[in-house]
């Protein structure tokens, strides 16, 4: 039985994830958005736990249980956090996550204060911004300490800052832009990794639709911290025989990469290595027999969770396969087609014994 994928479902959730705020560390608003529309489906004898970092494990039954297999996606994204009140009451910040600095100058944003809650806007941008001012506007250096936030405040001093309770270790959430064109294109910030998560819930939808289950009892983990090398160290049960991680930055479009922003990449390599071999090419295969547009592609600059769990002593096979994006930590985009691609294969491979 063929399942139908529906994108306009798998895109309207994606916007509504996009929307919500999630910078590693903070991850509470958007597990919670996660679970309500997870929970909608009804699906039966599903399970949903958390575990104590705060990842939202969902459990689905199979028609076997010898060889249970494992997906995750996170959903924590780049961000920031005050590292210091300046004396002009402007924000020095630390970054969550890594990006260049260029990626997000002039860039609007929300600081979130850790101890009342309450929200401030500012943006984003050098100790220089003016062309009209400084010759630095132009070729002065973006890095840590000449980058500022400029709040939408009255304040010219630290002091009436503080005053707002505003102070070092406040997140600092940047607006996500999020734009679903008529060319089918989804463009935001933060579609690494929220656009793996709306896969994840895209197959969870077409399996509820059709009332079917996965071959193997499956672990689902939407979890935080991956921006910071940890995510998955924790989650993922130990008797998981096969784990296939779900990562938007597993798919980044660039020169000298294969991947494009239409179909399904699958990583043969990332920064810790070869993926598994058997898996990868079973993942392959896949797309060839269910004629789902695909490509291997290599990584050579970062790792997934699937590294963190190998790490952490899993003994599994693993694989990574994610939709493709372009510019990847910067003003990101994707196609629906490189969604439904990506949902097709997690649902082919979900259900194949």
């Amino acid at each position: 039985m063929k399942l139908t994928v529906d994108q306009d479902k798998i895109v309207a959730f994606l916007v509504d994830l996009l929307n919500t705020p999630s910078p590693t560390g903070y991850h509470e608003e958007a597990c919670q958005c996660v679970i309500r529309t997870i929970e909608a489906l009804a699906i039966p004898d599903l399970v949903i736990e958390r575990n104590r970092k705060g990842s939202v494990l969902i459990t689905l039954p199979g028609a076997a249980d010898d060889q249970p297999r494992a997906t995750s996606a996170h959903i924590d994204t780049l961000g920031a956090m005050v590292r210091q009140v300046k004396s002009n009451g402007r924000l020095l910040l630390v970054q969550l996550g890594g990006y260049a600095w260029n990626a997000v100058e002039g860039e609007n944003v929300t600081v979130h204060t850790r101890l009342s809650g309450r929200r401030f806007r500012g943006t984003i941008q050098t100790i220089t911004p003016s062309v009209h001012t400084s010759r630095d506007a132009r070729e002065g250096k973006r890095d840590d300490e000449r980058m500022e936030v400029r709040l939408d405040v009255r304040s010219s001093s630290k002091e009436e800052t503080v005053a707002l309770g505003i102070g070092v270790g406040d997140f600092v959430y940047f607006d996500p832009r999020v734009e679903v064109t008529d060319t089918s294109y989804v463009k935001s910030r933060h579609l690494d990794n929220k656009a793996g998560v709306a896969v994840l819930y895209g197959a969870l939808e077409a399996l509820a639709a059709s009332s079917q289950r996965p071959a193997q009892r499956t672990t689902l983990m939407i979890g935080g911290y991956e921006e910071t090398g940890h995510g998955a160290a924790t989650g993922i049960p130990a008797d998981v025989a096969d784990y296939v991680v779900l990562d938007m930055a597993a798919s980044t479009t660039g020169e000298f990469q294969n991947s494009d922003e239409y179909s399904v990449g699958i990583c043969a390599k990332d920064a810790t290595g070869p993926y598994d071999l058997s898996l990868t090419n079973h993942l392959a295969e896949l797309c060839s027999a269910h004629q789902i547009a695909y490509n291997f592609d290599t990584y050579p600059n970062y790792g997934s969770d699937g590294s963190a769990f190998l790490r952490a002593g899993g003994d599994v096979r693993v694989g990574l396969i994610g939709p493709g994006i372009d510019a990847s930590h910067a003003y990101e985009r994707t196609h629906i087609d490189s969604l439904v691609a990506t949902t097709r294969l997690l649902l082919a491979w979900l259900l194949t014994p």
